[in-house]
């Protein structure tokens, strides 16, 4: 009975050879693959890629993206737009230090109120008002046939000015002070002037209209000029509102030679003022 117990006992502890773990690998060897696949995969998730990102990798890989076209501009200005970048900053430097009567405490602020009496002088209201006076006073058809232009003239400046001003709605100079003399609701745009454009419109006229003196043809002309000078140093006005002001005007009376009035063309107006 012994002896059969060891080799029972010996045969327990041993392993066969068909039960050793060489060939249970061995047999197994395609499923343990199969199974250290799977355990692989479960700890490293691969997740499917989206239409969206597959699209949006192999776009990135493929070619690069495009610029915008604002960008693009941006990056290539023109040379127009570097032109006219250039010419608003300088405008605004100029009209800057040329205001020297913005206020009373600038630097030749004791001149302000010899300036407010130049710009009122350019005002549209004491024209109107002083030439519906000579129309009302003259007793000749000459003197009310230019008088009656002169007044076609100033409200024509007032119909274009205010167009113009409408539409491109340049805001006046930040250091203006608001205390500018009768205005309307459209200026508070500051391009173009429009004392400038009726200072240079009312001097072609009267140089061109009105038999003076040298001397007093010279001061029409200065007077034009001190009153466009007068809007930059008061800060109503930059340079270029100005400046294209006095071009403007310039041009205002080849409209008004244009479509002349006289009692031929108008006769209606004529017997009316008559």
């Amino acid at each position: 009975m012994k002896p059969f117990h060891k080799i029972s006992y010996i045969s327990a502890i041993m392993p066969s050879p068909r039960n050793s773990p060489k060939s249970s690998r061995e047999r197994r060897a395609p499923g343990n693959r199969l199974e250290f696949l799977l355990l692989t995969s479960q700890r490293n998730p691969v997740l499917p890629e989206s239409p969206s990102h597959r699209k949006d990798t192999t776009a990135s890989t493929c070619c690069p993206q495009a610029l915008p076209e604002e960008d693009c501009m941006k990056l290539n200005p023109s040379f127009m737009g570097i032109a006219l970048r250039s010419l608003l900053a300088v405008d605004l430097w100029a009209s800057k230090q040329l205001g020297v009567c913005a206020e009373e405490n600038s630097s030749w602020g004791s001149a302000r109120p010899l300036m407010k009496a130049v710009e009122i002088s350019g005002h549209g209201i004491p024209w109107l008002a002083g030439t519906l006076y000579g129309l009302c006073r003259s007793g000749s058809s000459a003197g009310r046939e230019v008088l009656l232009n002169l007044l076609f003239a100033l409200i024509l400046d007032l119909i274009l000015v205010a167009a113009v001003k409408g539409l491109v709605k340049r805001r006046r100079p930040t250091h203006n002070k608001m205390d500018m003399f009768a205005t309307v609701s459209v200026d508070r745009y500051s391009f173009p002037s429009g004392h400038a454009t009726r200072a240079s419109m009312v001097c072609r006229f009267i140089l061109h209209h009105l038999v003076l003196a040298v001397p007093l043809r010279v001061l029409v002309v200065l007077w034009t000029f001190i009153v466009g000078i007068s809007r930059v140093m008061l800060g109503r006005h930059n340079v270029t509102d100005v400046i294209f002001g006095l071009i403007m005007g310039y041009m205002q009376y080849s409209v008004v030679e244009y479509f002349w009035l006289s009692p031929v063309s108008a006769p209606v107006l004529f017997t009316l003022w008559s």
